[in-house]
């Protein structure tokens, strides 16, 4: 049977020459990696919050937190107020 081949094998082959991983973990690796650097600003955000909501946080320490984490996001976004956060979470 042929091997499919994708966009990413390159990296997917990399990664199983240099880490333990097999392929198909390679491959998941690479996806999560991906998607990771696709989600938006207003995604972390959203996600932040409920994940330290989970946590038993209250909103002006998740805020704090949030605003400290952002300028550290792979591609930085603007800046945003506290109120453009609250936005982002409860619309």
């Amino acid at each position: 049977m042929l091997e499919r081949r994708t966009a990413h094998d390159d990296l997917v082959d990399h990664l199983m020459r240099t880490t333990p991983l097999q392929r198909g973990e390679a491959a998941r690796v690479v996806l999560d990696v991906l998607a990771y650097f696709d989600e938006t600003a207003e995604d972390f955000v959203r996600r932040r919050h409920r994940e330290l909501q989970a946590m038993g946080l209250q909103n002006a320490e998740i805020f704090e937190r949030i605003t400290a984490e952002l300028p550290r996001r792979a591609v930085t976004p603007p800046e945003y107020s506290l109120r453009q956060l609250r936005r982002i979470v409860y619309g």
